[in-house]
């Protein structure tokens, strides 16, 4: 869903989740690679074939 764009509201609802919920995981997604954005960290997860 973040590299689909979605925003954390939407990604929230479609996992039934609380919005700082997905703000915690994202924050440990840019984390992981060293992303300072949600663009970089959705680039360099799929440069590394993380994901498709």
């Amino acid at each position: 869903m973040l590299s689909a764009g979605y925003r954390d509201r939407v990604i929230a609802q479609k996992l039934f989740a609380s919005e700082l919920t997905v703000k915690s995981h994202l924050r440990r997604i840019h984390a992981k690679p060293g992303a300072q954005s949600r663009a970089e960290a959705a680039a360099l997860t799929r440069a590394r074939g993380l994901i498709a």
